[in-house]
């Protein structure tokens, strides 16, 4: 994608010259079609668009990310010593910064096919963050992944860890009854490696 795609801030102005955003997921598209903007506007998440160079009515894929932060003190000793694992002991806090993935959608047309634009938007995300001038210190991209088995392996394959090892386990950490079931599971991956 870096030279088929340029990377954009998704703002209604790039939305009205495109043509709309469609992924085939329709919470994903009802929320980069209605709710984005309103996010940027609020302050709680910024989205970004791949535009397709030799098509820049196109847009191939969109991410949300928004501030976050692992909380330690929050979740069992399993998981937080997971996760503090690769912190020197003279850092470890309750505390550990992060940018979330609130949303990702790839284009329909852009999805499968060796294309990889999932992956390419995540390994971007993961290389913005480690840079030189990156603009805030972050230490992990944390994301409520959909608790289905391709968005599982999407996120396993690209480096995530899942913060809980069991369904169950997030579950009663989460104080749900072993009857309801999680819609989203939370995933990390340490900027570090």
């Amino acid at each position: 994608m870096e030279t088929n795609a340029v990377m954009r801030s998704y703002t209604e102005l790039v939305a009205d010259y495109c043509i709309p955003f469609c992924c085939g997921d329709t919470d994903l598209d009802d929320f980069f079609a209605k709710d984005a903007f309103q996010y940027s506007k609020e302050l709680l998440g910024k989205t970004y668009a791949w535009i397709n160079v030799s098509k820049p009515d196109e847009i191939i894929g969109l991410i949300t990310l928004a501030n976050d932060s692992v909380k330690t003190w929050q979740i069992p000793p399993s998981a937080r010593n997971r996760v503090q694992r690769g912190v020197s002991n003279a850092k470890r806090g309750r505390n550990y910064p992060a940018v979330i993935i609130g949303r990702l959608g790839v284009a329909s047309g852009y999805q499968g096919k060796g294309f990889n634009v999932g992956s390419q938007i995540i390994d971007f995300i993961k290389d913005w963050f480690r840079a030189d001038d990156n603009k805030t210190g972050c230490r992990f991209i944390v994301v409520d992944a959909y608790n289905n088995p391709a968005t599982l392996h999407f996120y396993e394959k690209n480096g995530f860890k899942p913060l809980y090892k069991t369904e169950e386990e997030e579950r009663e950490f989460l104080n749900l009854s072993s009857d309801q079931k999680l819609k989203t599971r939370f995933f990390y991956y340490d900027l570090k490696h």
